[in-house]
């Protein structure tokens, strides 16, 4: 009995030490590198290695080489690891693979080639990994997408090509990727988008653009692309406009368009996207959100403007969006915010406000109010005015400074006498129009047919809020409406214009935005209004003109002296006297021949 249980004992310590033996064996590491028997990782990192060190365990699943030497990888290179997973060669000096330099990596899940000097990739490269599913190429010098570079890769979702030397993207490049979701293209040398190479990533739900120069997003610009749901487009300092129809077609859920040149919200390119929630508009010189314009965005729930030169935002801009949860607005020039603003403030739950200008006054005393529930993400809004709330939080005010501090007092016109003109066609009339009240009113005009004027034009409104009339004509006469307006109510003057037609042959000229024109001597008015009687030249003209004359006649007699000293030179030396001969006057009269003559000399000066 006691011998049979020496034998099993020793077979099954036989048998023991095989097995040691052979995991030994499967797990020979080779020199320089660590090996974990527990995860299968090979860990070559940073070991000043020139080449893929041989003798790697077979069964390895995760393989390290960044941080070497490496330059080139040679065909099959990796055919003995058919069990890898995961293989790092990042932030090597690798210039070259050779066609089917991964053959063999039927397993291979992850695969970073990051920070390489890759110039091109061969046709064939990626052979044989038709189970990779994230490839990281991104900060090499690649210039060129060849058509079906990434054909075999049939499961890939993730690949990250940005920061590379891009030019041009092939038109078939990207065929085979019918499982991708992920695209990165950044810092690139791209001019124009990869429509064509875009539109066979029929999967494809998010891609990052960074860091490119396009000026304009053209039309249809990711045509196919009906999957995406998230495009970022960062960075790019030149992109100055969309064009109308440029996401048209897709099912955009959040968009950011940061970091760019847009001077104005691209109302007409949003329109499509009616299933988007974030929508991401930051460090662009936006200035104003218009009213009214937005609301067919209906499941936007997040807006962030950060960071722009936003000075205004208009009542009703996010007017009918009622899943709006999320404005930021923080660091621009906003002095308000008025609660008109939204579809319903009780929707909203977050709001940055901090970092800009504000006026606290009633127009904010729906956001102090609501200081307890609103979420300021940890960035209390701070006053600007008055001086007495200057720098102060909304957090710190009581409930009795709200009725002191967030006032507001309604707009007035001041000096309201008559101003009513009676002209002649062709005279300048200007109307004065000025208001108080707090905050400071704005100031617009009606014109007799009761539309809005600008600040163009023949008929234009002044800085100053005053109203003028250039050249009048007939058909100016009327009644003019001038309103003053602010958060507390608003106030109007009327003025009345009337022009009379020129009587005949009785004519001046005068400059005009057209040229020289002749109009009727302007009579005399009886009107409290300001009018001018255009010239044809006025008392800083003639100043410069003359001016100008007498300074051209000095540069004539300057020349002429230059000119007659310079021939004078060239005559030689100067002489100082000079000797006349000469016969006298009894001497002509004696009629005879041989008479006496005479000589002086002259002393010249």
């Amino acid at each position: 009995m006691f011998m049979e249980l020496c034998d099993q004992w020793g077979t099954w310590t036989v048998l023991l030490l095989w097995c040691i033996n052979l995991s030994a064996a499967d797990l020979n590491c080779p020199q320089k590198c660590i090996c974990n028997r527990d995860t299968l990782e090979v860990n070559c990192f940073s070991k000043h290695l020139t080449g893929v060190p041989e003798g790697l365990p077979s069964n390895a699943k995760r393989l390290n080489l960044s941080g070497n030497q490496l330059k080139t990888l040679a065909r099959r290179q990796f055919s003995g690891l058919s069990k890898l997973e995961d293989l790092d060669l990042s932030e090597n000096i690798i210039s070259m693979i050779e066609v089917e330099a991964f053959q063999g990596l039927k397993n291979l899940r992850y695969l970073r080639i990051k920070n390489n000097r890759l110039k091109i990739l061969p046709v064939g490269v990626f052979s044989g990994l038709s189970n990779l599913r994230r490839l990281d190429i991104s900060e090499n010098e690649i210039l060129v997408f060849l058509d079906y570079t990434f054909q075999d890769m049939i499961n890939l979702q993730q690949l990250d090509a940005g920061e590379n030397d891009l030019v041009f993207i092939s038109q078939r490049a990207f065929v085979g990727l019918q499982a991708l979701k992920e695209l990165n293209v950044d810092r690139s040398n791209l001019t124009s988008i990869p429509t064509e190479a875009l539109s066979q990533l029929q999967s494809l739900t998010k891609l990052r653009m960074r860091k490119l120069t396009i000026s304009v997003l053209p039309n249809n610009a990711f045509r196919r692309l009906h999957q995406l749901q998230t495009l970022q487009i960062l960075h790019w300092p030149s992109l100055e406009m969309l064009n109308s129809n440029s996401l048209v077609g897709l099912n955009l859920t959040t968009l950011a368009l940061s970091n760019c040149n847009l001077s104005a919200i691209p109302y007409a390119p949003l329109r499509h996207l009616a299933y988007l929630q974030y929508l991401d508009l930051s460090y662009n010189p936006i200035t104003s959100i218009q009213g009214n314009l937005l609301g067919e965005l209906l499941r936007l729930q997040e807006f962030h403007l950060v960071g722009g030169s936003l000075m205004r935002i208009e009542p009703g801009a996010f007017r009918g969006l009622v899943n709006f949860r999320l404005l930021n607005v923080s660091s621009n020039r906003l002095s308000t915010l008025e609660e008109s603003v939204f579809h319903s403030v009780g929707n909203l739950q977050t709001l940055r406000l901090d970092r800009n200008p504000l006026a606290c006054d009633c127009r904010l005393l729906w956001v102090v109010r609501r200081r307890r529930r609103l979420d300021f993400d940890g960035r209390q809004p701070t006053c600007s005015t008055p001086y007495q709330a200057q720098k102060k939080a909304f957090r710190d005010f009581s409930e009795s400074e709200l009725p002191v501090i967030f006032i507001c007092r309604q707009a007035k016109i001041v000096n309201r006498q008559l101003q009513d003109a009676s002209v002649v066609e062709g005279m300048n009339v200007r109307f004065d129009c000025k208001a108080d009240g707090y905050p400071s009113p704005s100031i617009n005009w009606l014109s007799a047919q009761q539309t809005p004027l600008s600040s163009v034009g023949r008929i234009r409104v002044l800085a100053n809020g005053s109203l003028e009339v250039r050249y009048a004509q007939v058909h100016d006469s009327g009644t003019y409406l001038c309103t003053a307006a602010n958060a507390a109510g608003n106030d109007s003057f009327p003025v009345s214009l009337q022009v009379e037609g020129l009587p005949p042959n009785h004519t001046v000229a005068y400059f005009s935005d057209e040229g020289w024109l002749e109009t009727s001597l302007p009579p005399s008015t009886n009107s409290t209004a300001r009018v001018s009687n255009p010239y044809p030249f006025d008392a800083k003209t003639l100043i410069i003109a003359t001016t100008m004359g007498f300074l051209s006649f000095l540069s004539s007699v300057a020349i002429c002296f230059v000119f007659m000293f310079f021939w004078s030179q060239s005559k030689g030396q100067i002489k100082h006297t000079a000797t006349i001969d000469f016969v006298p006057r009894s001497s002509m009269s004696g009629g005879g021949d041989g008479g006496d003559t005479g000589r002086f000399t002259m002393k010249l000066i």
